[in-house]
């Protein structure tokens, strides 16, 4: 890892214990035992910096993501079933991610907010283009989307705090849950 990705993991770290308020890009340097200075070499400013954090968590999940998408044979439908179920195996192994990811949009800049959005680009397309092939109205699409979205947030956090197990057994139920959702109705 070069010294740019520790900083941006430290980074991502500090947020999670200590929120954006008291972000320090030197409190960051020191944790990675170098200097004060090192930041500025990769960072203009401590919103570039954010920045910057945000990208790499989107790099993080659109690299699985692609994996997903790119395997042969999936239907629209399947696809976003495998997407959903691996963003949560992904939010569960990244807690620290969740810090970024759920920060309220009044403390991030235009562009940090734009950015953070598009980690569910992807997403979004395909259930747009699956509610297209089954003419899916964009009312119900709206309502689905939300619930799926309701669904994959809340098993992620409940996984992490204990009230429900990430094993196979739940995981499939997560599943069946979401696919029904994209039944038309």
């Amino acid at each position: 890892m070069n010294s740019k990705e520790k900083l941006i993991v430290q980074g991502i770290k500090e947020i999670r214990d200590n929120g954006l308020q008291d972000f320090s890009m030197r409190k960051v340097a020191a944790h990675c035992n170098l200097s004060s200075g090192a930041p500025y070499k990769h960072f203009k400013d401590n919103q570039d910096f954010i920045l910057e954090i945000v990208r790499y968590i989107n790099e993080q999940w659109h690299a699985r993501q692609r994996k997903i998408i790119e395997t042969p044979n999936l239907s629209t439908r399947r696809q976003i079933e495998l997407i959903s179920i691996d963003y949560i195996r992904f939010l569960v192994e990244n807690p620290e991610f969740r810090s970024i990811i759920m920060i309220s949009s009044h403390l991030l800049n235009e562009s940090q907010q734009k950015l953070r959005l598009q980690i569910s680009t992807e997403t979004v397309k395909l259930i747009e283009k699956y509610c297209k092939e089954v003419n899916m109205p964009p009312d119900v699409r709206k309502r689905k989307t939300f619930v799926v979205r309701a669904i994959i947030y809340g098993a992620a956090l409940m996984i992490d705090n204990g009230g429900l197990n990430c094993d196979d057994e739940t995981l499939t139920m997560i599943e069946k849950t979401i696919s029904r959702e994209f039944d038309v109705d």
